[in-house]
């Protein structure tokens, strides 16, 4: 049997920086050249970065995708890498773009992999299966293809397959196995949720056994706007035995020798395949020698477990929101709580300690333990610390208003807002928020108080995760020999917003191990409230929360993006009305 000594290119690409993701395919083509690879694959929409969204229906923009495809092709040759096929993922169009609707049918914008060799493109692929659930919305910007496109490569027919092909039956897959092809490349930008991991190899195994062919997976890694992708790559054989698994959240060549089923003589250019694709066959003339000596295994790492997975996504996703949009540093309110020190070590871990500014603004609510806390944190990390009290400033407030009760506490909170707001305008920060999920939920913040900010680092993380996050980092931390970041005393004390004397979150929220379970139900689950009921909440409790979760949509509409780590993040996956008067309870 043949043996093609495959590289998967898990790497990170920028939206929109062309030739940086040209660079990154030229550099990272030139270390599978070294390492011996005969094939090699970058991930969906790799040139581009994915998702490009309305960048799809400036003509300008996909015209610049394609020029920079043939230019990569020409580069990559004068590399002294034209013998070696190279996959790559870009925006395509045959026929303009679809603007305002004047695509001819079943013409537009495409989502394409080109296999580039010899100098010039080889073969091309159009994704078909298109995904529109979720954060995709596939159908508004791209057109199915309806071709199979097998390429002979040593020896072996090798179809093409882009992220979403994968996740459905029959299709490309069903259509491989009939193309008796020995090997499916599977490119992708699919986006992390937390034990995606877990669902993606039974579901590579399903579809390696479906082709009847060996199956190589190679997935992205890095933050774009809410969206963090964690690699993740794999090669799988049609028996289901996983030869090699990249880690995750980090950019990795995984280079492992394949043996693969000939290819033999077939004559079905015209046959009608499964989901009525046709089948395109073309040849790569030659590929490098295979190299001599032992066979190259790739290696198996194992997926680690949530709270790591889970920390490294977030750390993921702030660094390359802050580094891609060219932050220099960022700032957030240093509260003593577990929500602000949980903020403050991601940001630390993800930027370093001189890139992350804390603020403790302490106002004469502010407990002794608080202001400890928020230092003690500032110690642990290394951070840039401040102390700005806000009472001076709340007082001149008072002295001009009549305000009490509620009113008084929002004031607290909005001073606070102003005070990072200047501080980003004066030296350049970019303003962390740091609420959670529940609190989003349940609208328990401060419109331009404690809600302002351009990034939420735990935007998408529920409360009682919040805890077992700083649980796992203090621990993770002492396992590795170095100081905790996160004091014991904010993990343990009763979560406050300190705007009222004694004040507790549970005096207006149930707590929250009670009301986690109902929102993820509610939010996560869809479950209305019959179901909340039937699933032993009480229903007077369900009842109160329903309510608030539904009346807060308009803060939630306004709040700052924030890394997707669940199947159902506000904003890009949960979209609902503001003027809504359904309700579950009535």
């Amino acid at each position: 049997m043949p043996t093609l000594r495959l590289a998967l290119c898990q790497v990170n690409p920028t939206v929109g920086d062309l030739s940086g993701n040209a660079a990154l395919i030229r550099e990272w083509t030139r270390r599978a050249a070294d390492a011996g690879a005969q094939l090699v694959a970058f991930p969906e929409m790799m040139l581009t970065g994915y998702p490009v969204e309305d960048l799809v229906f400036r003509r300008s923009f996909v015209a610049a995708s394609k020029a920079a495809l043939e230019r990569l092709a020409a580069d990559l040759a004068a590399d002294g890498l034209g013998d070696l096929p190279v996959l790559v993922g870009y925006l395509d169009a045959d026929g303009p773009p679809q603007v305002s609707g004047d695509a001819e049918p079943g013409h537009g914008a495409r989502n394409a992999a080109a296999l580039l060799h010899g100098g010039g493109t080889v073969a091309t692929y159009f994704k078909h299966h298109l995904p529109n659930y979720g954060v995709f919305d596939e159908d508004r910007y791209f057109v199915p293809g309806n071709m199979l496109t097998v390429v002979r490569i040593g020896g072996v027919d090798v179809a093409l397959t882009i992220c979403e092909d994968l996740w459905q039956a029959g299709g490309p897959f069903a259509a491989a196995r009939q193309a008796g092809v020995g090997l499916v490349l599977n490119i992708n930008g699919s986006p992390y949720e937390l034990n995606k991991d877990d669902i993606r190899l039974p579901l590579v195994r399903r579809r390696a056994a479906e082709a009847g062919a060996t199956i190589a997976y190679v997935n992205m890694i890095g933050g774009q706007d809410e969206l963090v992708f964690e690699g993740d790559s794999m090669i799988v054989t049609a028996d289901g035995t996983l030869l090699a698994r990249a880690p995750q959240f980090v950019e990795h060549l995984l280079v492992h020798d394949v043996e693969l089923p000939e290819a033999t003589p077939r004559a079905d250019d015209d046959a009608e395949l499964a989901d009525a694709l046709r089948v395109v066959r073309r040849t790569v003339g030659s590929v490098p020698a295979a190299p001599a000596g032992p066979a190259v295994t790739g290696g198996v790492i194992e997926p680690v477990a949530d709270e790591a997975e889970v920390w490294q996504a977030l750390v993921l996703g702030l660094r390359d929101y802050v580094n891609k949009n060219r932050f220099p540093s960022v700032v957030l309110g240093l509260s003593g709580g577990i929500d602000s020190a949980v903020c403050a070590a991601l940001a630390v871990d993800a930027l370093g300690a001189d890139r992350v500014v804390g603020v403790s603004m302490p106002s004469q609510h502010s407990s002794v333990h608080s202001r400890e806390d928020a230092a003690d944190l500032a110690k642990r990390t290394g951070l840039d610390y401040r102390i700005e009290p806000i009472q001076p400033m709340v007082d001149t407030f008072l002295a001009n208003m009549s305000l009490s009760g509620v009113s008084v506490e929002n004031l607290q909170a909005r001073v606070r807002g102003v005070i990072l707001m200047a501080l980003s305008n004066q030296e350049g920060h970019l303003v962390l928020t740091t609420g959670n999920k529940s609190e989003l939920a349940v609208g328990y913040s401060t419109l331009y108080g404690d809600s302002v900010g351009g990034f939420n680092p735990v935007k998408d993380v529920w409360k009682t995760l919040i805890w077992r996050l700083a649980t796992w980092r203090n621990g993770d931390a002492a396992r590795r020999g170095e100081t905790a970041p996160i004091p014991e005393n904010s993990i343990g004390k009763p979560p406050s917003a300190e705007l009222s004397p004694g004040q507790l979150d549970s005096d207006t929220l149930p707590d929250y191990d009670v009301l986690d379970p109902i929102l993820i139900g509610y939010v996560d689950g869809d479950l209305g409230r019959d179901g909340l009921v039937e699933s032993g909440h009480d229903p007077a409790v369900v009842d109160r929360v329903l309510r608030m979760v539904d009346t807060a949509e308009y803060k939630r509409r306004q709040s700052a993006p924030g890394t997707k780590i669940s199947m159902k993040a506000f904003g890009r996956d949960r979209r609902l009305p503001i003027t809504n008067r359904w309700r579950e309870n009535g």
